[in-house]
């Protein structure tokens, strides 16, 4: 594997072509003042030894040197050894409801929006831990699979919305389902899934997923986000401005209630514990102490360990162009002229 150990240093490319339209400049002005010394031709014959050549190529031999210098202080590295890194954590999938009811504004600033701040709140906790994350309604999808990269992360969990599921309804037991898939099970770790869902669960048996869940080790938790009295999930415009409450049918305002049951039953089957959701505590906190609690497994994690700087073969390359640059002169040397390669110096004196 190659790296950049110090790759701002190749802004400085940036000084090889300012340099070249200065050599380029400087040329300018020479053959300017010359042609106000005399004719060209005359002083070519008059200087017959002197090579523009050989000046362009001095000016390339220091740009190339230049260019070489700036990727040295870069410091390229090689990767030279490649092993399995040990860490203990824990495998966390958490299944994010994203049904509709969801923008019910019970919890402030609307279940969503709690919830994914709870979930940006336990990334910047975890240390060494894996993290997925499942989005359902109807259907469920990775939104992104078990990773330790919590940067990444966080870019995929800034970009959920209602609409991240075009399937409507809530089906729970697909979101359990989906995690089971997603889970390596020839692996040790502890393996913890978490649901955050207002549970009116609409589709399919949470109960007989969450016992097949439980039959493989998998401990199941539930934060369960509104109120018993519910509250009417607003319908936005394209501006995200509120323009009316979701209607039934008849015209009926729809109100979505928190099925504490629902939830509860789930979490009797996976082995977990329930948590009601408020607009003031963090429940992931307390379901993280909880899972801390646990005894945390080894994993592997391979990763490159060594490198090794490779910027001297570079600079050596580089003194050796400055070095053929300084005894390099402007001299026609003596077989040019026997080759004709610089042609006549009529002719040379002409570019």
């Amino acid at each position: 594997m190659l790296r950049l150990a110090s790759p701002d240093y190749l802004l400085l490319l940036l000084l090889v072509p300012l340099l070249a339209v200065g050599f380029w400049l400087a040329a300018r002005n020479r053959a300017g003042l010359l042609a106000r010394f005399g004719n060209r031709v005359l002083l070519r014959r008059l200087t017959p030894e002197h090579s523009s050549a050989k000046r362009w190529m001095k000016a390339a031999l220091t740009l190339a040197a230049l260019a070489l210098v700036v990727l040295g202080l870069a410091n390229p590295q090689i990767g030279t050894r490649l092993q399995e890194v040990k860490q203990e954590g824990v495998d966390i999938f958490i299944a994010l409801d994203v049904s509709m009811s969801m923008r019910a504004e019970d919890i402030r600033p609307n279940r969503l929006e709690k919830a994914k701040f709870e979930i940006r709140n336990l990334i910047g906790r975890l240390a060494g831990d894996r993290l997925g994350l499942i989005v359902f309604a109807g259907e469920a999808y990775v939104q992104f699979p078990l990773t330790s990269d919590y940067s990444a992360a966080n870019l995929f969990l800034d970009v959920i919305d209602v609409d991240a599921v075009p399937t409507p309804g809530t089906s729970i037991g697909t979101a359990i389902r989906r995690a089971m898939e997603s889970l390596d099970f020839s692996e040790p770790s502890t393996k913890v899934l978490v649901i955050i869902s207002d549970g009116e669960n609409t589709e399919g048996d949470a109960d007989a997923a969450a016992r097949e869940a439980a039959a493989k080790g998998v401990l199941i938790y539930c934060i369960g986000l509104g109120s018993p009295g519910g509250a009417p999930i607003p319908l936005l415009d394209g501006a995200g401005r509120q323009v009316d409450f979701k209607r039934d049918r008849n015209g009926q305002v729809v109100v979505t209630r928190l099925d504490e049951g629902a939830l509860e039953r789930i979490v009797a089957a996976g082995k977990g514990k329930y948590y009601r959701g408020t607009n003031t505590q963090d429940e992931l906190e307390a379901i993280y102490n909880d899972i801390n609690a646990l005894q945390k497994r080894e994993f592997g994690v391979k990763q490159f360990t060594d490198y090794e700087d490779r910027f001297q073969p570079i600079l050596l390359a580089a003194f050796l162009l400055l070095l053929f640059d300084a005894l390099l002169s402007e001299t026609r040397s003596p077989w040019a002229g026997r080759l004709n390669v610089l042609g006549t110096p009529e002719e040379e004196a002409k570019r």
